[in-house]
């Protein structure tokens, strides 16, 4: 109702935006984990999952391994020997220019239904090998809920040289299972899925007109260490400049156009922050640009929010989420400041928390 533009976003109860906060106006399915909003998936994924065993198919039900990355309740993982499957493990490979994964998610045992979750045994005890190397065991309870396990970003961090970074070699996590919590009826060990969650997929699209301290502007892409761009002081209000030093660059789905009453568009990933008048720092998905500094208590945006410019404030009048692939660029640390200027929009320089 919301894209058809039968419903108002700020008509919404507060049912409805318990729900829309809970759910997402993109998920397609109830038995999506993640819908078609931005998420670290949006620019980030394995390339490969396989596993040391899996159960033959029964019926119409499959257990293959790539069950446990599918993004959906409905399916699992089954290991395939006899007995509890302790030792059978899970391998998912990552391109060398992933984005980095801080969180690890585990829906254990078989969710999609109470019988099928109760009667197959549960992991207990998951362990973790970082390229094969021993990282992590998790402790798993049993339960059926998303289980998340924070962790120091894994990955390739030096994100400045794209180039370079496409050249680095797969990477691997792999999760072998230690001890279990048997079954009613079934000695295989099931896990529904095991996703991420994780940085640098928070970005503006290619062309995006980034403000420079003389006064000129270049685009977002074409930016480098060093150009010298403006941002506003919070404090006096005065657009002051300062020299960037840290850019980021990834290929991106989901991303969101925002308009504005003048005729501003801009192009972002749903997370990105924007400078809103009386309410301050504001995305659409709040919760997720919390990971930046200066972000901890950001709000939502919502259609009729007046954004900061450099000149004053511009009233949202739509967001479109838009479908397809684009390149992306955002500036992650300027020498001072914590925004800069893009299509006259003030936004959030997103420099990590860690």
């Amino acid at each position: 109702q919301l894209s058809t533009g039968k419903k108002d976003w700020d008509k919404l109860t507060s049912e409805e935006e318990a729900l829309l906060e809970k759910y997402d106006e993109v998920f397609e399915d109830i038995w999506d984990i993640l819908g078609g909003g931005c998420s670290w998936y949006c620019g980030g994924g394995s390339k490969e999952v396989t596993a040391s065993s899996y159960l033959k198919s029964q019926s119409s039900n499959n257990y293959e391994p790539k069950n446990a990355h599918d993004l959906n309740y409905k399916s699992a993982w089954v290991e395939g020997v006899p007995g509890y499957g302790k030792g059978e493990y899970l391998m998912y490979t990552f391109e060398g220019k992933s984005p980095r994964i801080t969180e690890i998610i585990v829906v254990n045992g078989y969710v999609k239904s109470e019988a099928a979750y109760r009667d197959n045994s549960r992991v207990k005890k998951l362990k973790v090998y970082l390229n094969d190397k021993p990282y992590v065991v998790l402790n798993l309870e049993d339960k059926i809920a998303n289980q998340g396990f924070k962790v120091e970003p894994i990955g390739n961090g030096n994100r400045e040289d794209w180039k370079a970074l496409e050249t680095k070699p797969d990477w691997t996590l792999k999760f072998e299972i230690l001890e279990v919590y048997k079954g009613l009826k079934y000695e295989d060990t099931a896990i529904s899925e095991i996703y991420f969650d994780g940085l640098d997929v928070h970005c503006f699209a290619k062309g995006t007109k980034v403000q420079l301290a003389d006064n000129s502007t270049k685009n977002i892409e074409n930016l480098k260490i060093g150009d010298m761009v403006a941002y506003l002081d919070l404090e006096t209000k005065e657009i002051k400049s300062a020299k960037i030093e840290k850019l980021e660059k990834v290929i991106h789905h989901g991303l969101v156009r925002y308009k504005f009453e003048s005729g501003i568009e801009i192009t972002a990933t749903q997370d990105h922050p924007f400078r809103i008048e009386n309410k301050g720092w504001a995305s659409l998905k709040p919760d997720k640009s919390k990971q930046y500094k200066g972000f901890e208590n950001i709000e939502k945006i919502y259609i009729g929010d007046l954004f900061l410019t450099e000149k004053g404030t511009d009233k949202l009048i739509s967001i479109d989420f838009l479908e397809g692939e684009q390149e992306t660029y955002t500036i992650s640390r300027l020498r001072y400041g914590d925004n800069f200027i893009a299509n006259g929009l003030i936004v959030g320089i997103e420099e990590l928390n860690y």
